[in-house]
């Protein structure tokens, strides 16, 4: 049985160590060791320890968070960017990131699906190929499989932060969170 060192989830060290760099601090603050494996429960419990004491007027910053679930609880939490590599090394194992959730376009069912891999993406991808396609490039180790969901992924993220940027605007940012993960298989 695996047990988790807990060493990044001490929450009084984490809280000591954000005084200190608060001191030092002239334009935000990056967060990390919260998304090497533990369960996301952790990692949401150590961004609502630290929220309250992050200075309003410096940006904050996840490394390494990069899933449509964890970003939309970061940014509840008070996250304001992220980066990770989940989109491009999804998309290398043929897995897009779309409206509806999660596509494996290496499996079978898209053999001839002629509809777009996302039909509310504007990105190149799916404004120019199909399902089948995409499926087929894949199936015959064409690297322009990958480059295509690369694409695809990262202008869905892009657009799910615009999206939810609309929603704080708005003030309804809970409602768009709860219809969103109803909407998706992203848990």
């Amino acid at each position: 049985m695996f047990h988790i060192f807990r060493l990044n989830f001490y929450e009084d060290l984490r809280l000591k160590a954000l005084e200190n760099v608060k001191k030092k601090a002239t334009v935000g603050f990056s967060i990390g060791g919260l998304s090497v494996g533990e369960p996301k429960h952790i990692m949401y419990e150590m961004l609502d320890a630290m929220a309250p004491h992050y200075p309003e007027d410096k940006v904050r910053y996840l490394m390494g968070v990069g899933s449509p679930d964890c970003i939309i609880e970061g940014v509840i939490r008070g996250i304001d960017m992220f980066d990770c590599v989940l989109p491009t090394r999804n998309a290398r194992n043929g897995t897009a990131l779309t409206s509806e959730g999660k596509v494996v376009i290496k499996n079978g069912k898209y053999k001839e699906d002629f509809s777009p891999l996302d039909k509310e993406c504007d990105c190149y991808a799916c404004k120019n190929f199909t399902k089948a396609y995409l499926r087929h490039l894949f199936n015959v180790d064409e690297i322009l499989g990958a480059q295509l969901l690369s694409i695809h992924n990262i202008r869905y993220l892009t657009n799910f932060m615009e999206q939810i940027k609309q929603a704080i605007r708005e003030d309804r940012l809970s409602e768009f969170r709860e219809e969103y993960l109803k909407k998706t298989n992203y848990k």
